[in-house]
């Protein structure tokens, strides 16, 4: 299976917060759109310390993650940013890899958005076809 990139939005989940709040205009919420790479292999969203600051995303604790060479650093963890793709959504914290090259949407972005990699035709599909499914137990 090759490789490819799926356009998304990010944003600071904290500034839509206050912008639903009255608190900031819709249009002082931080964002950007960039291309991501789906990766089952990583655990939640992978950015680099550009895109951090672009979002103006605190970085609330320092973690321990294992990279695919196997190798094992410390990494900041931030606040939940909000990923959108097409009419889907999911906020959760990212890590901040700061060599990142690519913005990687890993497994709990993909599984909270219900979305599954299509290897064949090298894109993400709907686990549940074109209607987001929201499970609950």
């Amino acid at each position: 299976m090759g490789t490819f990139t799926e356009k998304i939005e990010l944003a600071n989940a904290r500034d839509r917060g206050n912008a639903r709040d009255g608190i900031i205009p819709e249009t002082k919420i931080r964002r950007i759109r960039a291309e991501a790479m789906p990766d089952t292999g990583a655990w939640t969203l992978i950015i680099n310390e550009d895109v951090r600051q672009q979002l103006g995303l605190a970085v609330l604790e320092t973690v321990q993650s294992s990279l695919a060479d196997g190798s094992e650093a410390y990494y900041g963890l931030t606040e939940p940013v909000e990923i959108r793709w097409k009419d889907r959504r999911i906020s959760l914290q990212a890590v901040v890899l700061p060599e990142a090259k690519d913005i990687l949407l890993g497994a709990l972005p993909l599984e909270g958005m219900d979305l599954m990699v299509d290897p064949v035709h090298q894109r993400l599909t709907g686990v549940h076809g074109d209607q987001r499914i929201h499970l609950v137990k």
